[in-house]
């Protein structure tokens, strides 16, 4: 990548260039644009010049505000699909636009790299919230003082393994009705087990969506999954999933569902709101010692 010779092209005046965008969804696909009449061809990308995407000009700022634009495309069966972007696979996505010399790809510059934000379609064309890599400071961070665990089960400070037999399976579909119900095996863990829990579809149409259970329930040898939310793309019988367990964040769920309280990461015996609220009584015993005993 040589941005020098590309700004010596630009100062003559005639400059031969046009911008080329690469989005990087979250099941791992590129997919590369270009406002070009041909297509071009870098980094291991083809850059296509028929997928009627074009972007509006990029806002840059100094200091910490967040780098923005926005990108409008159409619809296409074979480029970028509504079903894809129903089933949340451009959530999120990496973003990057080069601005590049056209007879020369060797001559390019990387002005802008982020992800996507909202996406909103219309009348057969979608619209993408572009934003900048400072975004990511607006983001509230650090611990909050809870009774309850503020860790992600299975991530590092959990520390429960999600890979484990014992608190996630697979499982083929075996039926689903019209709303937001699926039947599977019931196979070895108990009532519940999968309750606020997470489900991965691996396989068929909706491969890579990820939704959240709502309530899992054994009846006559099955197991009934309710999901929060109706999935974008619909399963077919036979179609696996992978269910992992349900964590309510609560102390006693963590010692006795995992084993795990050693890595609780709440504060189960923090004083509640009643003894923030007490005060000295004349009929109490006020001798100076704690107003909670």
């Amino acid at each position: 990548m040589n941005a020098d010779a590309l700004f010596a092209h630009l100062a003559t005046g005639a400059g031969h260039v046009c911008q080329a965008w690469a989005i990087t969804r979250r099941d791992g696909v590129t997919l590369g644009f270009t406002d070009h009449d041909r297509p071009l061809r870098f980094e291991g990308i083809t850059f296509m010049a028929d997928s009627g995407l074009s972007a509006r000009a990029l806002a840059t700022v100094a200091g910490l505000a967040a780098d923005n634009s926005e990108a409008v495309g159409l619809l296409q069966a074979d480029v970028v699909t509504e079903a894809d972007i129903v089933a949340g696979r451009y959530d999120g996505a990496a973003v990057r636009n080069w601005l590049v010399r056209w007879d020369d790809v060797a001559q390019r510059q990387l002005r802008f790299r982020g992800r996507i934000g909202e996406i909103v379609r219309q009348a057969g064309t979608f619209r993408v919230d572009l934003r900048g890599l400072t975004d990511l400071l607006n983001q509230p961070s650090g611990r909050t003082y809870l009774r309850s665990c503020d860790a992600v089960l299975g991530d590092a400070r959990c520390g429960v393994r999600t890979d484990d037999p014992l608190v996630m399976t697979t499982a083929p579909v075996l039926a689903q009705d019209a709303g937001q119900s699926i039947e599977v095996a019931a196979g070895q863990h108990p009532d519940r087990w999968f309750e606020q829990g997470v489900m991965t579809v691996l396989t068929g149409q909706g491969a890579g969506l990820v939704v959240a259970i709502k309530h899992d329930l054994l009846q006559g040898g099955r197991r009934r999954l309710t999901l929060w939310d109706a999935l974008p793309s619909p399963l077919a019988i036979g179609d696996t999933l992978r269910l992992v367990a349900g964590c309510d964040r609560r102390a006693e769920t963590c010692r006795v569902k995992f084993a795990n309280l050693a890595n609780f990461r709440g504060f189960p015996t923090m004083p509640g709101e009643d003894w923030l609220m007490s005060v000295p009584r004349s009929t109490g015993t006020n001798d100076g010692g704690s107003l909670s005993s």
